[in-house]
């Protein structure tokens, strides 16, 4: 009797699994671009996340609507992927707010290349990011030193990445950056190299990172420039390793706080 008490107990709970499966995670890519120059890469990048999210069962909201940007919005996501923006991204500063109110609750994010230009007036923002956009040198081939072969954005790698993209240099970095990949600027062409980065971080200059700030999960790559990126399956799981690494070993849902 027990046994069979047993097995219509397992029966109906994997009945209930069924019948009423976890509701899937959503993301938000915000592609947001202010007065200057606006990435070409922008439609590759958005159609990239998409198959991102549904290998990895979750729903992709896009948008470039500052709109978007509220606290009771936000809650909504267990991500945010700033795929891209650049310059002024937000309208208010109460959507400024929502951010900061996102990031505190526990939230994830992702930022892709010039994620790091936009907002340049906002100091909380470049921390946030873990770092800010300075300049950059031609579009060239160079070689990216792995720093951490072990996460999840930088496991498909080997000791070391020749790619063509913008080495970015960036300054006011986050000094809890944990950083995942460097530029080896020997192999960077680029006649003011010594005006700026020069030695300030010897050879290797950080490229990709991810920390914990302020309760909430930060990836963030500097990689990306070119639309045909957003197709090179190396850079979409180096981009796929850093969401999973924001929103925990497996995704989970963004709860906001109660004031």
């Amino acid at each position: 009797m027990k046994i069979k008490l047993l097995l219509l107990t397992i029966v109906f709970s994997l009945s209930s699994v069924f019948a009423n499966p976890p509701a899937k995670k959503r993301i938000l890519v915000y592609t947001k671009n202010g007065k200057g120059y606006v990435h070409k890469n922008i439609p590759s990048s958005v159609e990239a996340w998409k198959k991102i999210g549904e290998a990895n069962n979750l729903i992709v909201d896009t948008s470039n609507d500052p709109g978007v940007m509220t606290t009771e919005n936000l809650a909504r996501y267990s991500c945010l992927v700033f795929s891209n923006t650049c310059n002024d991204i937000f309208d208010t500063e109460e959507q400024k707010q929502a951010l900061v109110d996102y990031i505190h609750a526990g939230g994830a994010y992702v930022g892709v290349h010039s994620a790091s230009d936009s907002e340049k007036d906002w100091p909380w923002y470049a921390e946030m990011v873990g770092g800010k956009f300075k300049r950059h040198p031609a579009f060239q081939e160079f070689e990216i030193k792995v720093i951490d072969k072990n996460h999840p954005a930088t496991s498909m790698l080997g000791e070391k990445w020749t790619k063509e993209d913008e080495c970015y240099y960036m300054n006011e970095f986050n000094p809890n950056n944990h950083v995942l990949l460097a530029a080896d600027m020997r192999t960077v062409k680029d006649k003011e190299k010594e005006i700026y980065p020069g030695r300030t971080f010897g050879d290797y200059l950080p490229l990709a990172w991810c920390h914990e700030f302020e309760g909430g999960r930060v990836f963030y790559t500097a990689l990306g420039h070119d639309s045909k990126d957003y197709v090179d399956p190396v850079f979409l799981k180096h981009l796929e390793g850093g969401l999973l690494w924001a929103l925990g070993k497996k995704p989970k849902e963004f709860h906001l706080k109660k004031k």
